[in-house]
């Protein structure tokens, strides 16, 4: 069996302490996933394994030499998507990862893509007038549509943040809630709430909602109105209905922006209903000014069981999808 040794350099120590991580976690989950053993000498590293192997570990560990050298944290996440790219051949674009900060939070800490797929989905938002984020849970599809917004609102691109939702009885029935149809409606919203805190700190947010340049309210809030100088958001777009789909679309104004995000595999709505999300995306598709990305698996950065969670659910939807079509196929 041949065995290959490939050298790799780190310019400083401090961007190897990175790169190990604590109790050398990254690294002994390089060498379990590509099969690889490393060995540090100073501030080279020795990669030893079958040639191919070999230069796998190589590139996974040049990856995050770069993300280090670049100031990015080296997170279990990362880590492990930029195995998944080097497993895919795609690791020559881990220089798109270090790209520019969308937003800062108030709490200092700045927001960036985190995936290829995240950052194509922002460089979409900020070239288009309408971008439709499609993906499943854990893909940021809210969380980085509201740091585009707060991005646009502090440079003056925009006057107003308006983040919307369609308030679809998941299991529960709103009547049931206490308080007034605000206090009812509030649940649905609270992930944008969630957000704008983030971005903002609750004492700005609460300032600017008094000020009417943060509106948080149910799509129905949105018949009848043309939204001028907004950031507009309609999350969870999953939920609508036709009908409600073409009426929020119809709201866009002058100077404004569109960002619609949902996930085709969470719908809520009766069976005879149409989700709106998907007929957009159908409708829409190559339409100049709109952009539709399509977030997967691969751009969950949220516990590494989400991935697994999303993965065992496609499989299953697949063989559920086979089985059916084998039964169609007898009769």
């Amino acid at each position: 069996m041949n065995v290959a040794e490939i050298t790799v350099n780190a310019e400083r120590m401090e961007q190897l302490i990175d790169v190990f991580g604590s109790f050398d976690e990254n690294i002994k989950r390089i060498e379990q996933e590509l099969n690889v053993h490393i060995i540090a000498r100073g501030t080279e590293l020795k990669v030893t394994g079958n040639p191919e192997e070999a230069d796998r570990g190589a590139r996974a560990l040049n990856g995050l030499l770069f993300l280090a050298s670049k100031g990015e944290s080296i997170t279990e996440q990362n880590v492990r998507y930029l195995i998944d790219m080097v497993k895919k051949g795609n690791d020559e674009k881990i220089t798109e990862l270090a790209g520019n900060v969308v937003c800062v939070t108030a709490k200092g800490k700045p927001i960036k893509a985190k995936t290829l797929g995240q950052q194509k989905y922002i460089e979409a938002i900020q070239r288009n007038t309408i971008t439709i984020g499609v993906g499943p849970a854990g893909t940021g599809k809210t969380y980085l549509a509201v740091a585009a917004a707060v991005a646009a609102f502090r440079e003056k691109k925009v006057n107003r943040i308006i983040l919307t939702r369609p308030a679809v009885e998941a299991g529960e029935r709103l009547g049931f809630l206490p308080g007034d149809l605000q206090n009812k409606v509030d649940p649905y919203l609270r992930p944008l709430y969630d957000a704008l805190f983030d971005m903002l700190g609750v004492e700005a947010y609460q300032k600017y909602l008094e000020k009417g340049n943060i509106e948080v309210a149910p799509l129905a809030y949105m018949r009848g109105r043309t939204l001028d100088d907004s950031f507009i958001i309609l999350d969870e777009a999953q939920n609508t209905t036709r009908e409600q789909m073409k009426m929020f679309l119809t709201r866009l104004g002058f100077n404004s922006k569109i960002v619609i995000t949902g996930d085709v595999t969470q719908i809520d709505l009766p069976a005879d209903k149409t989700s709106g999300l998907k007929d957009a995306v159908r409708i829409l598709d190559g339409v100049e000014d709109i952009a539709i990305c399509r977030l997967t698996a691969s751009d969950v950065v949220r516990h590494v069981l989400v991935q697994r969670i999303i993965a065992a659910y496609e499989k299953m939807e697949k063989a559920a999808v086979s089985n059916q079509t084998k039964r169609y196929k007898r009769k």
